[in-house]
């Protein structure tokens, strides 16, 4: 890996480990912000807690050395987090300009994952 493709993956990856730990703190002491959009939802409260433990060992997944297939996950769960809030914004007819924190933290997941070094990806085998 390249030194430039070092230092996007790094920047991406703290920019989302960023936005994971504070959105998943927000949803674990569960903000009043957080609880009326799960209830407009139907969304039993408990949800948030789950959703927000699952983004800070997320974020604790992808920091650590080694693990590749954890990290996989990890960056699975946070893309089917990220577009589910966007769904979740549409679903409730929030403004356009509700969007921009899960959009930025999707983009951010897709940046890190794509240049993340060859030893955080699962060796993979060739035929």
């Amino acid at each position: 890996m390249n030194k430039k493709n070092n230092i996007i993956y790094w920047v991406a990856t703290i920019w989302l480990s960023l936005g994971m730990v504070s959105t998943g703190t927000v949803q674990i002491i569960q903000l009043e912000e957080e609880t009326l959009k799960m209830k407009a939802l139907g969304y039993p409260m408990y949800f948030l807690t789950i959703i927000g433990v699952w983004k800070i060992l997320g974020v604790v997944a992808i920091l650590v050395p080694k693990f590749p297939m954890v990290k996989e996950w990890a960056y699975a769960g946070f893309f089917f987090v990220m577009t589910g809030a966007v769904f979740t914004h549409v679903a409730v007819g929030d403004s356009i300009a509700e969007y921009f924190g899960p959009v930025l933290l999707l983009v951010l997941t897709i940046i890190s994952w794509y240049f993340r070094p060859a030893k955080r990806k699962l060796n993979t085998i060739k035929s």
